[in-house]
């Protein structure tokens, strides 16, 4: 039988491309998306989730009554909640203020325990989500703690399956690679093997406005100056992960809230892709990108849509929300008129 699966599982990787055709009409370059939503779990993490999980099982630290521990945004923890489920184990997982709260239901649903830390303090507060979810690991027995932002089989789950797929899928002619960075392991895995096969491939990260990795990178020195509260969730940092391998990234460009909304919301009324928040981020990298940089018609430009609109429902496609950011009233291509709704009394 084909496309049958012994679970859901085997569902994960080898995730379609699409040809963007009205987002990027101005830029002469063929623009492909790679959309990790067609993942089971719905985003990139998927890949990582299993990768890390099954290298855990042949090592033997995982067991029967294991419990699996990880920091999270929502989508990696999605994930390792769906991978625990058809494993058998129980999941915990620790996540930011910022999530919202239909992704900490979709975590719920699958079984998690959840605990919410606040956003805004300092990566090594034992309030943060990172310290948090390492004190419940040393505190829990029989528990692995995932630790995706310094776990090296991070960049191994992307460099085994998603490099590969986008050098095959474009017949290893892409030129260049955008993706959005939060661990990094992403943007590292996929970039060492395309710059394996052929050192000429840009690879770029795309950074957010409020975070240090952009200036990082540029100087090698952390920046606080650079660190405030911003809305994009799963991207950028206030700590440098070593998931992230700077010497494979080209050049970072960063974005703000407010464009990569618009941008995401675009990408959904233009191109029928109902792409989360980052979707709307790398878009507005590659625009932004393509206003310093020479393109042609002969380069192949993917970048990594890494997750599903539905868990930004009450987030960037919410009238609401935008207006609450002052995005709306503001909107410099005024598609807001769009996203009206009309009331009949």
């Amino acid at each position: 039988m084909s496309n049958v699966y012994d679970n859901i599982l085997g569902l994960i990787g080898n995730t379609p491309m699409v040809k963007l055709n009205t987002v990027t009409k101005d830029i002469p370059a063929t623009v492909y998306a790679k959309l990790e939503s067609y993942n089971p779990g719905h985003s990139t993490k998927d890949r990582i989730a299993l990768h890390i999980i099954e290298n855990a099982e042949q090592k033997g630290l995982l067991k029967e009554d294991s419990v699996v521990v990880e920091t999270t945004s929502g989508n990696t923890g999605f994930s390792i909640a769906m991978v625990c489920i058809i494993k058998g184990y129980k999941c915990i997982l620790a996540v930011s203020d910022k999530t919202k709260p239909e992704k900490i239901a979709y975590l719920k649903a699958l079984g998690a325990t959840v605990y919410i830390c606040p956003a805004n303090v300092a990566a090594h507060d034992p309030r943060s989500y990172y310290e948090v979810a390492k004190r419940i690991a040393s505190e829990t027995p029989n528990s692995v703690y995932i630790n995706q932002y310094f776990n090296e089989l991070n960049i191994d789950a992307h460099y085994q399956t998603t490099g590969p797929e986008i050098w095959e899928q474009t017949e290893g002619k892409v030129t260049h690679l955008f993706a959005c960075t939060g661990t990094g392991g992403t943007l590292s895995g996929s970039g060492k093997f395309l710059k394996e096969k052929n050192p000429n491939i840009k690879i770029i990260g795309v950074d957010a406005d409020g975070s240090i990795l952009k200036s990082y990178h540029e100087t090698g020195e952390i920046h606080k100056e650079d660190v405030h509260p911003y809305q994009i969730e799963g991207m950028g940092k206030n700590l440098i992960p070593a998931a992230l391998l700077f010497d494979k990234v080209d050049e970072f460009v960063r974005v703000n809230d407010e464009m990569s909304a618009y941008r995401t919301r675009e990408i959904a009324l233009k191109e029928a892709i109902m792409g989360g928040y980052t979707t709307g981020a790398v878009t507005q990298a590659l625009i932004q990108y393509s206003q310093s940089h020479e393109l042609t018609k002969d380069d192949i430009i993917v970048l990594i849509f890494p997750d599903h609109g539905s868990r930004y429902i009450t987030k960037v496609y919410s009238d609401k929300w935008m207006a609450e950011q002052g995005f709306v009233n503001n909107c410099v291509h005024n598609y807001d008129e769009v996203f009206k709704t009309e009331f009949i009394k």
